[in-house]
């Protein structure tokens, strides 16, 4: 089966974009970041003559810290994101719509996040600068992804960032940053489901092309977050914590896509497409293998130390 070029796919996808956009506004509720900050707990730091921050004042643990830089950093490269959305899909029509409603809905989660943190001292915010500069310097590139590898990509991504801000919220044990983040999940749910349908009707339009692009993301997977400085250090924080880890991508992100798209049953598919399949699905039982022994290490390893305490 011959690929279609992008524009091509464009056009064939359009109808399936406006559908979606018009399901997304009419779904999407409406919030104001201001009602989710305690600005009661906000006073000056020492450039005003008030106190410059210190650990103490925070009441995150610092893995709920480390989890909570990385969620606000990822979103606060929005400018590098919405740069690659908006060449892989252009500023016409309800492609172009899509884009600005999705660049506007990121941006409220960033500034959301940073207000809470910084009225309530949560993080240091002379290192939260110093790494929103080095990140937004960085910048995060797509490295030229066709049109369907964007969607399928920022289809696992936005599950991913969803699954992400959900559970750091219930880790940080404290109500507010609970409910700020699972607000910004929500939001993050709706874009998920957007670009899956995108995705969906990609793989009835073209499937082997599309099952291309599927494998291609699962295979190379990597967060937007890893331009941010010490990000593997981190990660490995949060996925000992359980907050994201191996046995989370597979189990809540990849594997629950791939069934919602019907891949191991879809028919059609040509010589490369069968191909691309059998790759994803070597892809996916790999993962599933190292978050096994992922799982099975930090369980020994928490052991080891429950132990030592005992």
């Amino acid at each position: 089966m011959t690929a279609l070029e992008t524009e091509q796919l464009l056009t064939e996808l359009e109808p399936v974009v406006e559908e979606n956009l018009n399901r997304h506004l009419a779904t999407a509720d409406e919030w104001m970041p201001h009602e989710y900050v305690p600005w009661s707990l906000g006073r000056d730091f020492a450039d005003l003559g008030g106190d410059p921050w210190e650990v103490a004042q925070s009441q995150l643990s610092p893995i709920a810290r480390t989890a909570l830089e990385v969620n606000l950093l990822t979103e606060d490269n929005l400018p590098s994101y919405h740069r690659e959305i908006d060449r892989a899909f252009g500023r016409d029509s309800a492609w172009g719509t899509w884009v600005n409603r999705w660049t506007a809905e990121e941006g409220r989660h960033a500034f959301c996040i940073r207000d809470y943190l910084l009225v309530t001292r949560g993080v240091d915010p002379v290192e939260l600068e110093r790494a929103r500069m080095e990140t937004m310097e960085t910048g995060y590139e797509a490295l030229d992804k066709s049109l369907l590898n964007v969607c399928a990509y920022v289809s696992f991504q936005e599950l991913a960032t969803r699954i992400s801000h959900r559970n750091t919220g219930r880790y940080t044990e404290e109500p507010i940053a609970e409910k700020l983040l699972s607000r910004v999940a929500k939001d993050e749910n709706l874009h998920m489901i957007f670009y899956r349908n995108i995705v969906t009707a990609a793989l009835q339009l073209s499937p082997s092309q599309t099952m291309r692009a599927i494998t291609e993301e699962v295979v190379d997977f990597q967060m937007p977050g890893s331009v941010i400085p010490g990000f593997s250090r981190k990660a490995v924080q949060m996925a000992k914590a359980g907050i994201y880890d191996l046995r989370i991508h597979h189990d809540d992100i990849v594997t629950p896509l791939l069934r919602q798209w019907g891949v191991w049953e879809l028919e059609g598919l040509d010589e490369d497409g069968e191909k691309a399949r059998d790759e994803l699905a070597a892809a996916v039982a790999a993962l599933d293998g190292e978050a096994t022994r992922f799982v099975e290490r930090r369980a020994e390893a928490d052991a080891k130390k429950a132990a030592r305490q005992a």
